[in-house]
C-alpha cells in the first residue's frame, strides 16, 4: 500500500506539472493504426467519469456541511443581522429565478455557484453544481484524465480495483494519448502504476514503451533512451524502425506545433490550419485528436463543433462516437440552432428511440435561440422526422395524428411563445402552414385542409404578394380541380398589389387552355378592371412623390437663395471697407510711376507697330511691375511660359473667329496624352469630307484637354462625322456630338435618358463585367420579345455591371422580373427591377425662367463659374486698357475700375459730383 500511495503522489506531481519533461523539443513520429482503429471503437465514456467524480464530490460536501453545522449555529443570529447575507439571498434568488427561465445561461450558473460558496450554502451549492454539469460539459483534456487516474487508484484496494484502474488509463489514451505536446505525460503516468505494483508485470511496461515509442509524441529522443536504460534485453529492431519511421513523420507537424507554442489563447486560426491539414492526410485517430485539442480552447465556438460533427457524420459514422460528440456540441453551444438540427438528424440517423428524439427537441426549444427565424427552422427539422415516421399508405395511424398535432403545436408555440419574446412570428411567410397543406393534398388526399390552411395564410397578410397566390394556384392545379384554380387566380387578381400585371397574364393563360368563352370574356374585363385601377393608384402615387420632391427641391432652393443672398451681403460690407484703401493706393500709384504708367493703358490690342508677342510681353511686364508698385518675384522662364500662353491664347481667339458651328463637330473624351491630336484627328474624320481646320483645346501649360473641334468646308459632311461617335481611340470611346453654342441653346443634349416610370424596361444591376450584349439577349428573350439592351458603361469604355432592358410590353417586362430577379450568372446574383431613374435637377435657363431647385448654369455665375468671389484677378491697369473709354448716358458713367470686371462689378450705379471731380483730376 505504500507503493501505491506513493504513485498517487507521483500521478499528482503529474498533475501539476502537466508533462514529465519541457516542451522544447518536438520530435517527429506516427499513430500506430492499430490505435486509430482501436480508438474508433472504443471512443471514452466521458459523463461516467463526471458521474464517478461527482459522487465523490457530493461525499466530502457532505462531511464539509456535517462539520459546518457547527460554525453555522454558533454564527446564526450574527449572520441574520447582516445586510451583506440579505443582498446574497436576494441575488440567489434572483439567479436561480433566471435559471428556471433560461436555464443555459452559462454566466448565471457561474455566479450563482460563486454566491452559494461565499454563504457556505452547501447543500444549494451540491445542486448548483450538478444542475450546471448536466448542462455544460467538462472538457476532455490531459490534465482531466491525470485527475481521473489519480482518483481511481485510491480504490484500487476493491475487488477488481486494478483492473479498473488500467481500463482508466486505456480510455485516457485512447482520448488524449495522441495529444503532442501533453500525451507523453499520461504514458508516462501509466508505466509508472505498472512498475510500481508489487507484482509488476515487465512484459506490459515493454508493450507501452514500444506503443508509445511508434507514435509522434514530445521529447522522444528521451523516452527511447529511458527505454534502453530500463529494459535488460535492448531495443528490438522492429521497435527502432517504427521509431525512426515516428521521427520522419514528426516533421510535418513541426510547424503546427510550433505555431500553437507561439500564438496567443484561443489558437483558433492555427487550429484551423492545422485540423484541416490533418483532414486531407486522412487519419481518423490523428483527426479526432486535433479537434479535441482545439475544442479544449475554443468550446464555445459553434462553427468548430459544426466541422468536428460534420467528419463524424460523414466519414467514421460510429454511433456512440457521433452521437456523443453532439451531445458536447449542443451543451457547450446552446444558444446554436444548426448544433440542434443536426443533433435531431444523427439520432435519427443512428435509429434513436423516439422518446430520446423528442427529449432532445424539447431541450432545443428550451435552449435560448437568439433569432426567431431559428425556432422556425428547428420546428421544421422536427417535423420532417416526424413526417418521416409517418406510413401514408394507412388512412389513419397514431404516427400521422402525433405529425398533425406536432403541426398544430408549432403553430400555437410561434404565434404565443416567440411573438410574444421577439415581438415578431420569424415566420411571415408562413413556410410551417405551407409545408402542412402540401402534406395533407400529396400524401393525406385531404385537399379541403390544405385549402382551409391557405385560407388561413391569406388572412395573415400574404394576400397582397404574387407569389404566394401562384403558390396556392399550383397547389390547386396539382391535387386540386379547375374550379379552384379559377376561384384562386380571380382572387389573386383583386388582391395583388405588387405584380398584378403578371397574376392577370396567368389567369388569361389558364382561361385560354381550360375556359369557355364566357370564362374568357369574365377574365378579360376583370383584368383590364383591376389594371386600370392599378395604373390610376400608380399615377396617384407618382403624383405624390413629385409633390414631395418639388417641395424638397424648393426648400433646397431657398436655402440656397438665403445663404446666397448671405454672402452677398458679407462681400457688400467688405467692399465697403475697402473701397476707400484701394482708391488710396490708385492715387499713390499714379504719383509713384507718373506718366509711364499711363502710358500702356492707352494703347489698345492690335494697335501700334509691334508684333503680337511684343505686344504680349509688354503686357506682361506691365502686370508685373504696374500692380501697386509692387514686384511679383517671377522667374524668366516663367515669364516666358506665360507670355507663350498668351500667344497660344490669342492664337485661338483668331481662329474662333473665323469658326462655323453648322459645319463643325465637337469630338471629346480623348486621351490628354495623346500626340499630335491634330493629326490624329485628320486622319479619322478625313474620309467624311473636305476639313476646313481642327482646333485642339490646350490648357495655359501647353498640355491638351482631351477634346477639339473639327470644322469642315460642307455642312453636309456633318451628319458623317457624327457616325463615327463612340469609336475607339486608343482603348476609349470616342464621343462626336454636334456642335452647339450653349450659351444661345443651353437645354441641348445630344442624347437624353428618361428619367420617368418605364413599365416595360428593365433595370438589371449585378451583372458581371465579362457579360456581353448577346449573352444578356439570350437570357432576356426567354421572357418576351426584347426590343432593345444598354449595357451602361463609364467614360473609358469600361463596364459597370449594369443594364436596361427594353420589352415589348408592360406584362413581359413584369414576368422577366418575376422570373430573373436573384438569378444566378457566373457567380453574380442579379438584381432585375421595373426602370424608375432617379429624378434630376434641370439647369436654368438663361432668361432667368427656371424651375425651383433647379441649378444654376455655369454661364451665369461669371467667367470664373461658381467661385467663392467673382472679384477679377485682372489688374486695373489692364482692365482700363483692355475696355473702351467710358461713356456718359442719361446722366450715368460706368465705373472705368469695374469696365473689365464679371458678376456683380460690372453693374452700373448712379456717380456723384465728387465722383466726377476725381476722374477730372486723374486725366
Amino acid at each position: 500500500m505504500t507503493r501505491l500511495f506513493e504513485t498517487e503522489r507521483r500521478l499528482s506531481g503529474l498533475l501539476r506539472s502537466g508533462s514529465l519533461r519541457g516542451t522544447s523539443s518536438l520530435l517527429p513520429g506516427r499513430s500506430s493504426p492499430k490505435m486509430a482503429a482501436k480508438g474508433s471503437e472504443e471512443k471514452t465514456q466521458f459523463q461516467e467519469m463526471e458521474e464517478e467524480a461527482t459522487s465523490a464530490a457530493e461525499k466530502d460536501i457532505e462531511s464539509e456541511q456535517e462539520e459546518g453545522m457547527g460554525v453555522e449555529d454558533s454564527s446564526e443570529e450574527e449572520d441574520e443581522s447582516s445586510e451583506d447575507e440579505k443582498e446574497n439571498e436576494a441575488e440567489i434568488q434572483r439567479l436561480e429565478e433566471q435559471l428556471s427561465i433560461n436555464a443555459f445561461d452559462y454566466n448565471c450558473h457561474v455566479d450563482l455557484i460563486k454566491l452559494l460558496r461565499q454563504e457556505g450554502e452547501l447543500l444549494r451549492l451540491r445542486r448548483a453544481r450538478q444542475k450546471m454539469s448536466e448542462l455544460f460539459p467538462l472538457t476532455e483534456g490531459p490534465e482531466i484524465w491525470l485527475e481521473y487516474a489519480q482518483y481511481s487508484i485510491g480504490g484500487m484496494g476493491a475487488p477488481g480495483g486494478i483492473d479498473k484502474v488500467r481500463s482508466i488509463f486505456e480510455r485516457a489514451l485512447m482520448a488524449v494519448g495522441l495529444h503532442m505536446t501533453k500525451g507523453a505525460a499520461l504514458w508516462e503516468a501509466y508505466r509508472e502504476f505498472e512498475n510500481e505494483l508489487v507484482n509488476a508485470q515487465l512484459e506490459r511496461i515493454h508493450m507501452l514503451f514500444r506503443r508509445q515509442l511508434a507514435i509522434p509524441l514530445m521529447d522522444m529522443e528521451a523516452t527511447r533512451a529511458e527505454y534502453e536504460e530500463w529494459s535488460d534485453r535492448g531495443v528490438e529492431e522492429t521497435i527502432t524502425q517504427q521509431y525512426k519511421k515516428a521521427l520522419q513523420q514528426m516533421e510535418k507537424y513541426r510547424p503546427f506545433e510550433e505555431a500553437l507554442l507561439v500564438a496567443e489563447p484561443p489558437k483558433l486560426a492555427e487550429y484551423q490550419a492545422y485540423i484541416d491539414y490533418e483532414l486531407k492526410e486522412g487519419d481518423p485517430a490523428r483527426i479526432q485528436i486535433i479537434f479535441e485539442r482545439a475544442l479544449v480552447e475554443n468550446c464555445l465556438v459553434p462553427d468548430l463543433w459544426a466541422k468536428c460533427t460534420k467528419y463524424l457524420d460523414r466519414q467514421l459514422k460510429i454511433r456512440d462516437l457521433v452521437l456523443s460528440c453532439h451531445d458536447r456540441a449542443v451543451r457547450n453551444c446552446p444558444w446554436t440552432m444548426d448544433l440542434w438540427r443536426n443533433y435531431l438528424l444523427a439520432l435519427e440517423r443512428h435509429g434513436a428511440e423516439h422518446q430520446v428524439v423528442t427529449g432532445t427537441f424539447e431541450k432545443a426549444l428550451n435552449a435560448g435561440f437568439i433569432q426567431a427565424t431559428d425556432y422556425v427552422d428547428i420546428w421544421q427539422a422536427y417535423l420532417d422526422y416526424l413526417r418521416r415516421r409517418v406510413d401514408f399508405t394507412k388512412e389513419s395511424s397514431q404516427q400521422l395524428e402525433e405529425l398533425r398535432a406536432a403541426f398544430t403545436r408549432a403553430l400555437d408555440y410561434m404565434k404565443q411563445d416567440v411573438e410574444e419574446r421577439f415581438s415578431e412570428s420569424g415566420d411571415p411567410s408562413c413556410t410551417i402552414m405551407q409545408i402542412w397543406a402540401r402534406i395533407e393534398a400529396l400524401h393525406c388526399k385531404n385537399i379541403q385542409k390544405a385549402r382551409e390552411l391557405w385560407d388561413n395564410i391569406m388572412t395573415k397578410g400574404n394576400a397582397k404578394y404574387a407569389n404566394m397566390w401562384l403558390e396556392y394556384y399550383n397547389l390547386e392545379r396539382s391535387y386540386g380541380d379547375a374550379l379552384h384554380c379559377r376561384k384562386a387566380l380571380h382572387r389573386a387578381v383583386q388582391c395583388t398589389s405588387d405584380y398584378p400585371e403578371h397574376v392577370c397574364e396567368v389567369l388569361l393563360t389558364f382561361e385560354r387552355v381550360e375556359g369557355s368563352l364566357e370564362d374568357w370574356d369574365i377574365a378579360v374585363q376583370k383584368t383590364e378592371t383591376r389594371l386600370t385601377r392599378v395604373i390610376e393608384q400608380r399615377a396617384k402615387v407618382a403624383e405624390k412623390e413629385a409633390l414631395l420632391a418639388q417641395q424638397e427641391e424648393e426648400k433646397t432652393e431657398q436655402r440656397k437663395k438665403a445663404k446666397a443672398e448671405k454672402k452677398a451681403q458679407k462681400k457688400t460690407q467688405k467692399m465697403g471697407r475697402t473701397g476707400e484703401k484701394r482708391k488710396a493706393e490708385d492715387d499713390d500709384e499714379g504719383e509713384e510711376w507718373g506718366e509711364e504708367s499711363e502710358q500702356p493703358a492707352k494703347k489698345h490690342r492690335g494697335e501700334g507697330d509691334p508684333s503680337l508677342e511684343d505686344a504680349a510681353t509688354e503686357e506682361l511686364m506691365e502686370t508685373e511691375s504696374g500692380l501697386y508698385g509692387r514686384k511679383t518675384g517671377e522667374t524668366l522662364s516663367s515669364r516666358k511660359a506665360r507670355v507663350a500662353a498668351e500667344v497660344t491664347r490669342r492664337a485661338q481667339d483668331a481662329a474662333r473667329d473665323k469658326r462655323d458651328d453648322g459645319a463643325s463637330v465637337f469630338v471629346s473624351n480623348l486621351a490628354f496624352s495623346m500626340e499630335d491630336p491634330e493629326k490624329k484627328m485628320r486622319d479619322l474624320f478625313q474620309d467624311c469630307g473636305s476639313i476646313e481646320q481642327i482646333r485642339p483645346i490646350y490648357n495655359t501649360r501647353g498640355t491638351f484637354r482631351g477634346y477639339c473641334y473639327v470644322q469642315f468646308e460642307d455642312k453636309a459632311s456633318v451628319p458623317n462625322a457624327l457616325k463615327l461617335d463612340r469609336r475607339e481611340v486608343d482603348g476609349r470611346p470616342m464621343f462626336v456630338s454636334p456642335c452647339v453654342d450653349k450659351n444661345k441653346n443651353p437645354n441641348f443634349k445630344v442624347f437624353k435618358y428618361s428619367t420617368t416610370l418605364e413599365k416595360h424596361k428593365l433595370f438589371i444591376s449585378g451583372l458581371p463585367y465579362s457579360c456581353t450584349r448577346e449573352q444578356l439577349d439570350e437570357l432576356c428573350k426567354e421572357h418576351g420579345t426584347v426590343k432593345d439592351i444598354r449595357l451602361v458603361t463609364n467614360r473609358s469604355g469600361k463596364p459597370k455591371g449594369l443594364a436596361y432592358v427594353e420589352y415589348e410590353d408592360e406584362a413581359q417586362a413584369s414576368h422577366a422580373v418575376l422570373k430573373m430577379d436573384g438569378m444566378l450568372l457566373e457567380g453574380h446574383t442579379l438584381t432585375v427591377a421595373i426602370s424608375n431613374p432617379p429624378r434630376r435637377n434641370v439647369l436654368d435657363k438663361p432668361d432667368g425662367s427656371r424651375a425651383p431647385g433647379a441649378v444654376m448654369p455655369r454661364q451665369v455665375y461669371g467667367a470664373r463659374g461658381k467661385g467663392r468671389t467673382q472679384l477679377s484677378m485682372l489688374p486695373r491697369a489692364l482692365n482700363r486698357q483692355a475696355g473702351a473709354e467710358p461713356k456718359a448716358e442719361n446722366g450715368t458713367l460706368q465705373n472705368p475700375g469695374t469696365a473689365g470686371a464679371s458678376g456683380f462689378e460690372a453693374q452700373t450705379k448712379s456717380l456723384s459730383n465728387a465722383d466726377f471731380s476725381r476722374m477730372l483730376n486723374k486725366k
